[in-house]
């Protein structure tokens, strides 16, 4: 029971991390209705830039505080975040309005490629490491009831807080507030929403913004864990499964939807996998999603389209 717990644990904290990732994906298609295939991109754009300058800035200020020039390090990478934003807006998506679905995702993939590609340019090409004071050390739980107690990492542990904290946080800013109200409004319909007065390019240039956010808070996480590499951007498309279990359009589904994930492939790799050979994990969650697929194309919370002719 003690190890079932173990493994319970560490997929809802691997989840929670996934529906972060995931959360990027649902805030820009319900603000904009485009399938942002770039998620993946910017999360490893983001942990990029927070690991070189993380390293640059201390160096270059002389400073002896880590955590102030981890501080500034967040601060500058999000304004590499937002930047990006603007001109993703600016040069991209401003050029597309009311543009076939099918355009608007081709136009995710150039920017996927563009943000590898020049991420490689600009902060290079090797494996960084981020450090931003998580303890690494193992945390025994439930000792008085279990032999041995519960092995649960202390990073993990942190990682999946802060992660559970701001999918809350920006829950609560899309349900709450006249700027996610907005957002709302815009995904719905954007000629209705420029027609009472919400300016459109603002609109996605907050949107992206926040995905920014989202992308940098998930890279700082998982670089801190497995290293800042290309690799990460296909760690970061595990989220895809996610979206498509919970429902491109649904907050709650996108955090559902995550700790399914998370739970579902920690709990087939122990069990099910020896008798398979193991492997079980790397495909888990697409397979979950491709049966998603066939029997509920929305997924758990999505809406249901109905087309009238």
């Amino acid at each position: 029971m003690g190890f079932f717990l173990e493994t319970l644990i560490g997929g809802l904290m691997a989840g929670m991390l996934y529906s972060l990732i995931a959360l990027g994906f649902v805030l820009i298609f319900k603000a904009s209705g485009v399938f942002n295939f770039a998620q993946g991109a910017m999360v490893l754009f983001a942990a990029l830039a927070m690991a070189r300058f993380s390293e640059w800035i201390p160096k270059g200020l002389g400073l002896e505080s880590k955590l102030l020039g981890n501080l500034l390090a967040f601060a500058a990478a999000l304004a590499v975040m937002v930047a990006a934003a603007w001109l993703i807006e600016r040069l991209v998506l401003g050029k597309l309005v009311n543009q076939e679905g099918i355009t608007l995702l081709m136009a995710t993939l150039g920017i996927t490629y563009f943000l590898d590609g020049f991420g490689q340019t600009l902060f290079g090409s090797d494996i960084y490491k981020i450090d931003v004071g998580l303890p690494k050390d193992p945390l025994f739980l439930f000792e008085n009831v279990f032999q041995g107690g519960v092995l649960v990492g202390k990073e993990d542990l942190y990682a999946a807080v802060i992660a559970a904290a701001l999918v809350a946080l920006l829950s609560l800013f899309f349900q709450k507030t006249a700027t996610g109200r907005a957002l709302r409004a815009v995904a719905d319909d954007h000629q209705a929403a420029q027609s009472i007065g919400i300016p459109l390019s603002r609109i996605w240039v907050i949107v992206w913004s926040v995905a920014g956010f989202v992308a940098l808070v998930a890279g700082i996480i998982w670089g801190s864990k497995l290293g800042v590499q290309f690799s990460l951007s296909l760690v970061a498309l595990k989220a895809l499964p996610v979206v498509i279990l919970g429902g491109l359009t649904s907050v709650p589904g996108a955090i559902i939807g995550g700790l399914i994930i998370g739970v579902g492939e920690k709990l087939s790799e122990v069990y099910i996998g020896p008798l398979f050979g193991g492997g079980i994990e790397i495909w888990f969650a697409y397979v979950l999603a491709l049966v998603f697929l066939l029997v509920r194309p929305q997924g758990l919370f999505g809406e249901k389209i109905i087309d009238r002719v």
